[in-house]
């Protein structure tokens, strides 16, 4: 039976849960467990295949076919598990479900309602393989207090206490902002993000705090004390030059070993970490340095193509060099001359994009590359 790790946020969005869970999940399998990611996604939306880029970045497409969130790149990316549609929901599949099992008359006329209805259905969603690996770790998407996340909150709540005592924890990821003119690191909206929390009657464990500047031992048991979490699960993480330092970092501060602690693993397995240090001696001391123009429609927002720069910043890691990305926006080139804005490239990728807008633009790229004989790789309709 899987141990169930629940990842939420606070304070802000956007502070890296994804990329949270996916170092732990990839420094548990580097302690010899087996592990799975989730993500559960409040938008009302049944999956993120019709939004724009701009909304919410890229759609990362599993093998079994899914269209989900661009985290579950990050989990693959990070672990190796090969995402499957199960490992993904939205508040707009929950409902949808329990819509369609109404007008078949499942529920046998009674009223519906959020609770039971719609947190039974998110729980069924969380038992999906849990005997297939060690550890489950889900990611709730948005940020504690948002409404459309409270029924996915309420069935976490409840799914820790179906389960047995110690089978479930909370990490809570939250921002501990740094005020300039005072000099201070403050707590407080870490503190009522909790609160918020645990009027829900959710309890976190372990506190992760996002935070630009090093954090004194005085604020690490301010949260402690207030939060009610022992000082030893509360959490730093700080900015990287490299997301997939992560892993190094987070072991550093202590997270799998607070994981492990909480779940009473004792004596807990050495961690093999010899992977993550060669990952990281190829990212801080490459041999070369390759420039790499990616000439595209959505490039205000580079979350857009997540996948196909890891993907370029993997083939760099795998030959030693340093692979340097510009965005080029495709439009430029519907009244420009391409040649002075792609000159001194040593590559050009024209990923894919829908409509009109831009087409023309990345056929004069895709034309300018055939000419000067610059490697050329076009994606989808980029082809």
């Amino acid at each position: 039976m899987a141990r169930y790790i629940f990842i939420t946020g606070g304070v802000v969005s956007s502070l890296g849960k994804g990329l949270a869970s996916a170092a732990l999940g990839a420094l548990l399998q580097a302690r010899g467990f087996s592990v799975r990611l989730r993500k559960l996604d409040p938008y009302l939306n049944v999956d993120p295949g019709t939004m724009s880029p701009f909304e919410h970045g890229e759609v990362f497409v599993t093998d079994d076919g899914a269209e989900t969130d661009l985290d579950l790149g990050h989990y693959e990316r990070f672990t190796g598990v090969a995402a499957r549609k199960t490992d993904s929901v939205s508040s707009g599949r929950i409902y949808s479900t329990v819509l369609e099992k109404e007008r078949r008359g499942d529920y046998l006329g009674k009223t519906i309602q959020v609770i039971p209805h719609v947190t039974n259905e998110i729980k069924d969603f969380l038992k999906i393989g849990s005997d297939e690996v060690d550890f489950m770790l889900c990611e709730i998407g948005g940020t504690v207090g948002d409404i459309e996340g409270l029924p996915f909150f309420e069935a976490i709540r409840q799914f820790s206490q179906d389960r047995p005592r110690g089978q479930c924890i909370f990490m809570h990821l939250t921002l501990l902002p740094f005020i300039k003119a005072s000099g201070e690191l403050k707590t407080k909206p870490t503190q009522h993000s909790v609160k918020e929390l645990r009027s829900i009657g959710i309890a976190p464990d372990i506190l992760v705090c996002r935070s630009e500047h090093h954090i004194p031992q005085k604020e690490r048991d301010k949260l402690a004390l207030f939060c009610n979490v022992r000082p030893k699960d509360v959490i730093a993480a700080y900015d990287l030059k490299s997301i997939y330092e992560a892993p190094l970092a987070y072991h550093r501060a202590g997270l799998d070993q607070a994981v492990l602690d909480t779940f009473n693993i004792t004596p807990a397995p050495r961690p093999n970490l010899e992977r993550w240090n060669d990952v990281a001696d190829r990212i801080y001391n490459p041999e070369g340095e390759v420039k790499v123009a990616i000439v595209g429609k959505y490039t205000q927002l580079e979350d857009a193509y997540k996948s196909i720069a890891e993907a370029l910043t993997h083939g760099g890691m795998a030959n030693r060099v340093k692979v340097k990305i510009e965005w080029v926006d495709a439009e430029i080139f519907d009244s420009k001359d391409p040649a002075p804005y792609l000159e001194g490239f040593h590559a050009i990728l024209v990923p894919g994009g829908f409509g009109e807008r831009g087409t023309e633009g990345k056929i004069k790229a895709a034309q300018f590359a055939r000419e000067r004989k610059v490697p050329y790789l076009g994606i989808c309709l980029g082809m």
